[in-house]
């Protein structure tokens, strides 16, 4: 994470393999898929150059490639996103989610002090769903953000994914900018006339007071994973099989290592073996958020994680989904509204399954000249942060 000025960052994450899964040496393996779904894929042929080059690869370098590589990437070329891709975000399900991540912004911008500016700050937009609806937010709230400068800055590595963002985001009367060899490599102006810019780092994002949105991102950021034997901790690295010539196997390095990871794929909406057909499917891991929280200790307090269903209780959703449904007119709008709720809050779909992290200046949490623990995982009933107890304005 990049420091700036006071900053609240709230993060959320799923695993979006549903069902976690612990690998256990040879039993998660590419062996058990039918043979025709050992396709030999252009990532598959980089991969095999490059681990006969070098030797086997690390969990890490196989996930870096097969996400994000310039040429081959699964981010970079693929729409992954809706019923037609491999899964379905909070967002695509319901306008609701980020009219409610909107107030959340809003909620602690008034709560910091009212700032003259800040910068809203997205890594992986996806399809520019999420931060569409917080503008909207912002927009209906304009008397309320009438002093502040706004801007907004999306960390984004697919060029494919960036014009669907720019499609949902942008006013169609002002051309975009760009600029391939520029750190900023595309600006453009939003349909309620805000400036936005895209970047392929997060690094490359100006210093300033700032509030960064992760929705889903660190899962599948790149991991190293490790396997325990009666001789101490292995890292478990990726090398083809010297049986089948178009497989990849996971084998074990001979060194100790310190630490243990696990990963798992998805693809169309379903479980999927992360050596088959690379560069076509996702992969995830699973979010260690106590180490999140030990990583920032000293830097920013923590909060949360808490459950998907809670935190939009504690923001209103109720009072919100009656508002739309006593405006929507034809039914299909009303059963749609129902549906997107329910996939939200249910704790057998999403409500138990999806959690809410928020990483905030220490000053923020100060209650009353106390402050409150810089890694608590629950706040007192007297917190003021939003979402994390009841949503209350001040």
């Amino acid at each position: 994470m990049v420091p700036a000025s006071p900053v609240a960052r709230p993060l959320r994450h799923v695993a979006r393999a549903l069902f976690p899964c612990i690998w256990r040496g040879k039993y998660f393996s590419s062996g058990n898929e039918p043979a025709e779904s050992n396709r030999v894929t252009p990532m598959f042929r980089h991969l095999m150059y490059k681990i006969k080059s070098t030797g086997p690869i690390t969990v890490a370098e196989y996930m870096k490639e097969v996400l994000t590589n310039p040429d081959k990437g699964y981010y970079v070329h693929h729409d992954m996103l809706g019923e037609k891709g491999d899964f379905i975000t909070s967002p695509e399900i319901s306008q609701i989610f980020g009219e409610l991540v909107g107030i959340w912004f809003i909620s602690e911008w008034i709560s910091s002090g009212k700032s003259s500016a800040f910068q809203l700050v997205e890594l992986g937009p996806g399809r520019g769903t999420l931060t569409g609806d917080i503008l909207r937010v912002f927009s209906q709230l304009g008397s309320v953000l009438k002093t502040c400068d706004i801007s907004v800055h999306l960390v984004e590595v697919s060029q494919k994914l960036s014009e669907f963002q720019a499609l949902t985001l942008t006013d169609k009367k002002i051309p975009l900018e760009r600029d391939a060899e520029s750190l900023v490599y595309m600006k453009g102006v939003t349909k309620s006339g805000i400036p936005v810019s895209w970047y392929r780092d997060l690094k490359d994002v100006p210093k300033g007071y700032s509030f960064y949105l992760a929705n889903e991102f660190f899962d599948v950021l790149p991991i190293h994973k490790f396997q325990k034997t009666p001789h101490g901790w292995r890292e478990v690295l990726i090398d083809i099989d010297p049986q089948v010539s178009d497989k990849l196997r996971f084998v074990l390095a001979p060194g100790a290592t310190p630490a243990e990871a696990f990963i798992q794929g998805f693809c169309s909406h379903k479980l999927h073996d992360v050596l088959i057909a690379p560069g076509t499917a996702d992969l995830t891991a699973d979010v260690d958020f106590s180490y999140l929280r030990r990583m920032t200790q000293g830097k920013a307090a923590s909060l949360g994680p808490i459950q998907q269903q809670t935190f939009l209780k504690n923001m209103g959703i109720d009072v919100r989904l009656k508002v739309l449904l006593d405006k929507a007119d034809e039914p299909s709008v009303r059963q749609q509204l129902l549906h997107g709720y329910n996939m939200l809050m249910n704790p057998k779909k999403m409500g138990e399954r999806f959690n809410f992290f928020a990483l905030l200046p220490h000053q923020r949490l100060q209650v009353g000249g106390h402050q409150m623990g810089t890694c608590q995982s629950k706040p007192s009933a007297s917190s003021p942060v939003a979402g994390f107890g009841e949503l209350t304005w001040q």
